[in-house]
Protein backbone atom coordinates (compact mmCIF):
# COMPACT_ATOMS: atom_id res chain seq x y z
CA UNK A 1 0.00 0.00 0.00
CA UNK A 2 1.46 3.16 -0.84
CA UNK A 3 0.70 7.03 1.17
CA UNK A 4 -1.60 7.39 -2.23
CA UNK A 5 -3.55 4.89 -1.06
CA UNK A 6 -4.50 6.57 2.23
CA UNK A 7 -7.10 9.41 2.25
CA UNK A 8 -7.68 11.87 4.94
CA UNK A 9 -10.73 11.90 5.60
CA UNK A 10 -12.62 14.86 8.31
CA UNK A 11 -15.19 15.49 10.48
CA UNK A 12 -15.56 19.59 10.25
CA UNK A 13 -19.34 19.22 12.08
CA UNK A 14 -17.40 18.76 15.44
CA UNK A 15 -15.99 22.39 14.80
CA UNK A 16 -13.97 23.60 12.12
CA UNK A 17 -13.78 26.35 10.08
CA UNK A 18 -13.51 26.56 6.26
CA UNK A 19 -9.69 27.78 6.91
CA UNK A 20 -9.22 25.05 9.17
CA UNK A 21 -10.55 22.56 6.29
CA UNK A 22 -8.07 24.42 3.38
CA UNK A 23 -5.28 24.04 5.40
CA UNK A 24 -5.47 20.79 6.08
CA UNK A 25 -6.66 19.64 2.68
CA UNK A 26 -3.26 21.56 1.44
CA UNK A 27 -1.38 19.62 3.96
CA UNK A 28 -2.65 16.30 3.07
CA UNK A 29 -1.64 17.71 -1.00
CA UNK A 30 1.76 18.50 0.05
CA UNK A 31 2.66 15.31 1.18
CA UNK A 32 1.43 13.44 -1.03
CA UNK A 33 -1.75 11.53 0.51
CA UNK A 34 -4.65 9.99 -2.11
CA UNK A 35 -7.44 12.36 -1.67
CA UNK A 36 -9.36 14.29 1.43
CA UNK A 37 -12.56 13.61 2.20
CA UNK A 38 -14.83 15.70 4.68
CA UNK A 39 -18.46 14.19 6.29
CA UNK A 40 -21.69 15.43 5.17
CA UNK A 41 -23.11 16.24 8.40
CA UNK A 42 -24.89 19.58 9.90
CA UNK A 43 -24.75 18.83 13.82
CA UNK A 44 -21.90 17.81 16.29
CA UNK A 45 -21.90 14.51 17.92
CA UNK A 46 -20.92 14.10 21.75
CA UNK A 47 -19.23 16.70 23.69
CA UNK A 48 -17.56 18.77 20.90
CA UNK A 49 -17.91 22.45 20.90
CA UNK A 50 -18.96 22.56 17.03
CA UNK A 51 -17.72 25.89 16.88
CA UNK A 52 -17.94 27.92 14.67
CA UNK A 53 -21.09 25.69 13.16
CA UNK A 54 -21.20 23.42 10.39
CA UNK A 55 -20.22 24.30 7.15
CA UNK A 56 -22.10 22.43 4.07
CA UNK A 57 -19.90 19.99 2.51
CA UNK A 58 -20.54 20.45 -1.06
CA UNK A 59 -20.01 24.67 -0.67
CA UNK A 60 -16.35 23.68 0.88
CA UNK A 61 -15.68 21.28 -1.62
CA UNK A 62 -15.98 23.96 -4.24
CA UNK A 63 -13.83 26.13 -2.36
CA UNK A 64 -11.42 23.38 -2.18
CA UNK A 65 -11.99 22.42 -5.34
CA UNK A 66 -10.49 26.00 -6.40
CA UNK A 67 -7.94 26.71 -3.84
CA UNK A 68 -5.88 23.02 -4.09
CA UNK A 69 -4.34 21.70 -7.60
CA UNK A 70 -3.93 18.17 -7.08
CA UNK A 71 -5.77 15.85 -4.80
CA UNK A 72 -8.87 14.31 -4.98
CA UNK A 73 -12.01 15.51 -3.19
CA UNK A 74 -15.02 13.78 -2.20
CA UNK A 75 -17.83 12.65 0.40
CA UNK A 76 -18.07 10.17 3.03
CA UNK A 77 -21.04 10.36 2.59
CA UNK A 78 -23.67 12.77 1.45
CA UNK A 79 -27.39 11.39 2.80
CA UNK A 80 -29.92 11.51 0.58
CA UNK A 81 -32.35 13.81 2.64
CA UNK A 82 -29.86 17.01 2.30
CA UNK A 83 -30.24 17.37 -1.30
CA UNK A 84 -32.85 16.37 -3.96
CA UNK A 85 -30.92 14.24 -6.66
CA UNK A 86 -31.20 16.73 -9.85
CA UNK A 87 -29.72 19.85 -7.98
CA UNK A 88 -27.20 17.43 -6.15
CA UNK A 89 -26.08 16.39 -10.09
CA UNK A 90 -25.38 19.63 -10.81
CA UNK A 91 -23.73 20.68 -8.21
CA UNK A 92 -21.54 17.83 -8.16
CA UNK A 93 -20.91 18.06 -11.67
CA UNK A 94 -19.88 21.63 -11.32
CA UNK A 95 -17.64 21.27 -8.49
CA UNK A 96 -15.78 18.42 -10.74
CA UNK A 97 -15.51 21.24 -13.30
CA UNK A 98 -14.21 23.50 -11.05
CA UNK A 99 -11.54 21.09 -9.59
CA UNK A 100 -10.59 19.68 -13.28
CA UNK A 101 -11.77 16.65 -12.80
CA UNK A 102 -10.73 15.72 -8.93
CA UNK A 103 -14.56 14.77 -7.12
CA UNK A 104 -15.77 11.39 -5.81
CA UNK A 105 -19.52 11.37 -4.70
CA UNK A 106 -19.97 8.71 -1.68
CA UNK A 107 -24.19 8.73 -1.30
CA UNK A 108 -25.60 7.29 1.55
CA UNK A 109 -29.29 6.99 3.71
CA UNK A 110 -28.35 9.01 6.06
CA UNK A 111 -28.89 7.91 9.62
CA UNK A 112 -28.62 10.84 12.29
CA UNK A 113 -32.08 12.09 13.12
CA UNK A 114 -30.91 15.06 15.30
CA UNK A 115 -29.17 17.17 12.56
CA UNK A 116 -32.39 17.12 10.76
CA UNK A 117 -34.50 18.05 13.10
CA UNK A 118 -32.01 20.73 14.11
CA UNK A 119 -32.24 22.36 10.42
CA UNK A 120 -36.12 21.64 9.26
CA UNK A 121 -35.00 18.81 7.16
CA UNK A 122 -37.10 15.62 6.68
CA UNK A 123 -36.30 12.30 7.92
CA UNK A 124 -37.72 9.38 6.69
CA UNK A 125 -38.30 5.92 7.52
CA UNK A 126 -35.53 3.64 7.11
CA UNK A 127 -37.08 1.99 4.02
CA UNK A 128 -38.24 5.01 2.74
CA UNK A 129 -34.72 6.50 2.93
CA UNK A 130 -33.57 3.49 1.32
CA UNK A 131 -36.15 3.61 -1.81
CA UNK A 132 -34.77 7.49 -1.79
CA UNK A 133 -30.71 6.17 -2.29
CA UNK A 134 -32.22 3.59 -4.92
CA UNK A 135 -33.98 6.51 -7.18
CA UNK A 136 -30.85 9.00 -6.26
CA UNK A 137 -28.28 6.94 -7.37
CA UNK A 138 -29.94 5.98 -10.81
CA UNK A 139 -30.84 9.71 -11.60
CA UNK A 140 -27.20 11.07 -10.97
CA UNK A 141 -25.59 7.96 -12.46
CA UNK A 142 -28.49 8.65 -15.45
CA UNK A 143 -27.68 12.12 -15.56
CA UNK A 144 -24.16 11.84 -15.96
CA UNK A 145 -24.38 8.69 -18.50
CA UNK A 146 -26.86 10.57 -20.71
CA UNK A 147 -25.26 11.70 -24.02
CA UNK A 148 -25.05 15.79 -24.44
CA UNK A 149 -28.37 16.01 -26.40
CA UNK A 150 -30.37 13.41 -25.64
CA UNK A 151 -32.73 13.20 -22.80
CA UNK A 152 -32.86 11.44 -19.54
CA UNK A 153 -35.73 10.34 -17.93
CA UNK A 154 -36.71 7.74 -14.77
CA UNK A 155 -39.30 6.82 -12.92
CA UNK A 156 -38.78 6.04 -9.02
CA UNK A 157 -40.54 5.19 -5.72
CA UNK A 158 -39.23 8.18 -4.61
CA UNK A 159 -37.93 10.69 -7.03
CA UNK A 160 -38.76 10.53 -10.88
CA UNK A 161 -37.30 12.70 -13.77
CA UNK A 162 -38.59 13.84 -17.20
CA UNK A 163 -37.05 14.71 -20.32
CA UNK A 164 -34.61 16.38 -18.24
CA UNK A 165 -31.37 17.95 -20.55
CA UNK A 166 -29.20 15.89 -18.29
CA UNK A 167 -25.95 18.66 -17.31
CA UNK A 168 -23.77 19.82 -16.93
CA UNK A 169 -21.81 16.96 -17.26
CA UNK A 170 -18.79 16.22 -14.78
CA UNK A 171 -15.47 16.89 -16.36
CA UNK A 172 -14.49 13.05 -15.62
CA UNK A 173 -16.16 11.14 -17.76
CA UNK A 174 -17.07 8.90 -15.30
CA UNK A 175 -17.15 10.15 -11.54
CA UNK A 176 -16.35 7.96 -9.11
CA UNK A 177 -19.49 6.90 -6.90
CA UNK A 178 -19.04 5.53 -3.36
CA UNK A 179 -21.69 3.02 -2.17
CA UNK A 180 -20.81 1.68 1.53
CA UNK A 181 -22.36 0.38 5.18
CA UNK A 182 -23.78 -2.37 6.47
CA UNK A 183 -26.66 -3.22 4.81
CA UNK A 184 -26.73 -7.09 3.92
CA UNK A 185 -28.86 -7.13 0.66
CA UNK A 186 -29.70 -3.81 -0.81
CA UNK A 187 -26.42 -1.94 -0.27
CA UNK A 188 -24.10 -4.85 -1.61
CA UNK A 189 -26.88 -4.52 -4.79
CA UNK A 190 -26.69 -0.48 -5.09
CA UNK A 191 -22.68 -1.10 -4.68
CA UNK A 192 -23.19 -3.48 -7.67
CA UNK A 193 -24.83 -1.52 -10.28
CA UNK A 194 -23.52 1.85 -9.41
CA UNK A 195 -20.20 2.24 -7.20
CA UNK A 196 -17.03 2.56 -8.36
CA UNK A 197 -15.69 2.28 -4.50
CA UNK A 198 -17.53 0.23 -1.44
CA UNK A 199 -16.54 1.61 1.62
CA UNK A 200 -17.00 0.39 5.16
CA UNK A 201 -16.41 2.58 7.81
CA UNK A 202 -15.18 1.74 11.48
CA UNK A 203 -15.77 -2.15 11.45
CA UNK A 204 -14.09 -5.41 12.24
CA UNK A 205 -12.07 -6.03 9.85
CA UNK A 206 -13.78 -9.60 9.91
CA UNK A 207 -17.06 -7.83 9.23
CA UNK A 208 -15.47 -5.99 6.52
CA UNK A 209 -14.50 -9.25 4.56
CA UNK A 210 -18.13 -10.73 5.40
CA UNK A 211 -19.49 -7.35 3.77
CA UNK A 212 -16.98 -7.57 0.53
CA UNK A 213 -18.10 -10.72 -0.17
CA UNK A 214 -21.29 -9.94 -0.41
CA UNK A 215 -20.63 -7.06 -3.08
CA UNK A 216 -18.77 -9.28 -5.34
CA UNK A 217 -21.78 -11.95 -5.19
CA UNK A 218 -24.07 -9.06 -5.86
CA UNK A 219 -21.44 -7.98 -8.86
CA UNK A 220 -21.65 -11.51 -10.17
CA UNK A 221 -25.28 -11.75 -9.82
CA UNK A 222 -25.60 -8.70 -12.64
CA UNK A 223 -22.51 -9.69 -14.48
CA UNK A 224 -20.71 -6.54 -13.46
CA UNK A 225 -17.00 -7.13 -15.06
CA UNK A 226 -15.56 -3.23 -13.68
CA UNK A 227 -13.47 -3.35 -11.20
CA UNK A 228 -14.35 -2.49 -7.78
CA UNK A 229 -12.14 -0.80 -4.77
CA UNK A 230 -12.65 -1.80 -1.56
CA UNK A 231 -11.67 0.66 1.43
CA UNK A 232 -12.58 1.15 4.95
CA UNK A 233 -12.42 3.80 7.28
CA UNK A 234 -10.23 3.69 10.74
CA UNK A 235 -9.90 5.93 12.99
CA UNK A 236 -6.08 7.20 13.71
CA UNK A 237 -4.04 8.50 16.28
CA UNK A 238 0.06 7.58 15.93
CA UNK A 239 3.05 9.11 17.61
CA UNK A 240 6.50 8.73 17.78
CA UNK A 241 6.31 7.07 21.41
CA UNK A 242 3.53 6.62 23.91
CA UNK A 243 3.40 9.67 25.12
CA UNK A 244 2.35 11.33 22.42
CA UNK A 245 0.23 9.03 21.72
CA UNK A 246 -1.29 9.36 25.12
CA UNK A 247 -1.47 13.52 24.09
CA UNK A 248 -3.30 12.91 20.82
CA UNK A 249 -5.67 10.79 22.25
CA UNK A 250 -6.74 13.02 24.92
CA UNK A 251 -6.80 15.92 22.67
CA UNK A 252 -9.87 13.97 20.90
CA UNK A 253 -11.09 13.09 24.24
CA UNK A 254 -10.59 9.18 23.76
CA UNK A 255 -8.32 6.58 25.46
CA UNK A 256 -5.10 5.32 23.80
CA UNK A 257 -6.40 1.30 24.12
CA UNK A 258 -9.60 1.64 22.73
CA UNK A 259 -8.12 3.39 19.88
CA UNK A 260 -6.22 0.48 19.30
CA UNK A 261 -9.29 -1.62 19.86
CA UNK A 262 -11.20 0.57 17.04
CA UNK A 263 -8.74 2.21 14.65
CA UNK A 264 -5.03 2.67 13.71
CA UNK A 265 -3.63 3.70 16.91
CA UNK A 266 -0.15 3.40 18.63
CA UNK A 267 2.95 4.58 17.77
CA UNK A 268 4.67 4.52 14.25
CA UNK A 269 5.01 0.62 14.41
CA UNK A 270 1.69 -0.48 15.62
CA UNK A 271 -0.19 2.08 13.41
CA UNK A 272 1.85 0.76 10.55
CA UNK A 273 1.03 -2.82 11.56
CA UNK A 274 -2.82 -2.50 11.52
CA UNK A 275 -2.76 -0.75 8.15
CA UNK A 276 -1.14 -3.65 6.68
CA UNK A 277 -3.35 -6.13 8.64
CA UNK A 278 -6.62 -3.94 6.64
CA UNK A 279 -4.32 -4.14 3.13
CA UNK A 280 -3.41 -7.92 3.48
CA UNK A 281 -7.42 -8.75 4.43
CA UNK A 282 -8.79 -6.44 0.87
CA UNK A 283 -8.81 -3.04 1.73
CA UNK A 284 -7.44 -1.71 -1.21
CA UNK A 285 -7.62 2.20 0.25
CA UNK A 286 -7.53 3.15 3.93
CA UNK A 287 -9.70 7.04 5.15
CA UNK A 288 -7.58 7.52 8.26
CA UNK A 289 -10.51 9.93 10.05
CA UNK A 290 -8.33 12.83 11.90
CA UNK A 291 -10.33 14.54 14.51
CA UNK A 292 -8.06 16.62 15.82
CA UNK A 293 -7.59 19.67 12.69
CA UNK A 294 -5.21 21.62 14.33
CA UNK A 295 -2.44 19.09 14.33
CA UNK A 296 -0.68 19.15 10.76
CA UNK A 297 2.06 17.61 12.49
CA UNK A 298 0.02 14.37 12.90
CA UNK A 299 -0.47 14.29 8.99
CA UNK A 300 3.52 14.83 8.63
CA UNK A 301 4.30 11.62 11.07
CA UNK A 302 1.80 9.49 9.18
CA UNK A 303 3.47 10.26 5.71
CA UNK A 304 6.51 10.60 6.46
CA UNK A 305 7.29 7.67 9.10
CA UNK A 306 3.96 5.15 9.22
CA UNK A 307 3.77 5.15 4.88
CA UNK A 308 7.21 4.22 4.67
CA UNK A 309 6.58 0.68 6.43
CA UNK A 310 3.57 -0.07 4.48
CA UNK A 311 5.55 -0.88 1.42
Amino acid sequence: MQLADLRIFTEPQQGASYDTLLAVARRAEELGFGAFFRSDHYLKMGDASGLPGPTDAWITLAGLARDTRTIRLGTLVTPVTFRHPGPLAISVAQVDQMSGGRVELGLGAGWYEQEHTAYAIPFPSLGERFDSLTDQLAIVDGLWRTPIGDTFTYEGRVHSVVDSPALPKPAQSRLPIVVGGGGRTRTPRLAARYASEFNTPFVPLEFFQTQCDRVRAACDEIGRTEPMVYSAALVVCAGRDEAEVVRRAAAIGREPDELRRNGAAGTVEEVAATIRRWRDGGAGRIYLQVLDLSDLDHLDLIAHEVAPLLT
